[in-house]
């Protein structure tokens, strides 16, 4: 059975002039256009291919690589916007449609929102809605305690930052435990900090018990995740190479540096000062 909206595994059934025609148990008539198809190939050959309705509404594959799959997140530009909706740019030639009701605000061209795709079950086609929160369940829970998740990040509001916890669930990191700068749209690792009775979700961007370092401090050991583990600064470095790599006097960077050390957090050697692993 063919899915749409997601990759899937067929076999080279046929060479034609328009293209390949590929095929499983189900399906023996699913076109792979000519500018799609593999230089090389064989009869039988499997290959991986995205399936949509091309413009046509005709079941279609392609070897092009979306930027959002069915029932995923991801945050998409507008490129047209007409009178029965707007179309965004996920990485293939034909649009991806988003209804004005789907739409919590109007959408406009050049901008970019966080969206859901699903199949809409009406038309069977492929849609988009910007009113991604509905289409997330914290009823039940995949996750714990302190457990690493990943995040995209999807409005920001007067308490923090709501994200999509790995494309499940939604949650909340609030603006005083950002340490970093983020914007809409950023995937990146987080933890769950706290689990209220009402399953909503608290996240921090830091392993937990490093969000109790002071600022100056969180923000070096940010900085370390980001360089691989180690800045070439050290107690001896000029002021304008700290200031320039962290924006912080060389007085509190040392006082910093102090407190990761006595948290057993870095490592200060003679060339800079390197992440311990937790």
């Amino acid at each position: 059975m063919i899915e749409l909206g997601n990759y899937n595994t067929l076999k080279i059934l046929r060479s034609t002039r328009v293209g390949l025609f590929l095929g499983d148990a189900d399906v023996d008539d699913l076109l792979l256009p000519n500018k799609y198809a593999p230089d090389d190939f064989e009869i039988g050959q499997e290959i991986r291919v995205f399936c949509y309705l091309d413009q046509e509404e005709r079941p279609v594959a392609t070897t092009q690589v979306p930027f959002i799959t069915r029932n995923s997140f991801a945050l998409l530009e507008v490129a047209e916007v007409n009178d029965y909706g707007a179309f965004l740019d996920w990485g293939l030639d034909k649009h991806l449609f988003v209804p004005f009701r789907e739409q919590p605000i109007k959408m406009e061209s050049g901008k970019s929102y966080v969206v859901c795709c699903f199949l809409d079950p009406k038309s069977q086609r492929l849609v988009a809605s910007g009113r991604w929160w509905k289409y997330l369940d914290n009823t039940t829970l995949e996750v714990d305690l302190r457990q690493e998740v990943e995040l995209l990040v999807a409005r920001r509001s007067e308490l923090g930052w709501d994200v999509i916890i790995n494309n499940k669930h939604r949650g909340l990191v609030f603006h005083n435990q950002v340490y970093r700068k983020i914007q809409l749209g950023d995937r990146l690792p987080g933890y769950i900090r706290q689990i209220r009775e009402d399953n909503k979700l608290d996240v921090v961007l830091e392993p937990l018990g490093i969000e109790k370092l002071e600022p100056a401090a969180l923000k070096i050991y940010s900085k370390l995740g980001k360089k691989g583990g180690v800045l070439y600064l050290h107690d001896k470095s000029d002021p304008e190479d700290i200031k320039l790599q962290l924006d912080m006097s060389k007085k509190t960077f040392k006082k910093a540096i102090g407190t990761l050390y006595r948290q057993k957090k870095i490592e200060i050697r003679d060339d800079g000062i390197y992440r311990i692993a937790d």
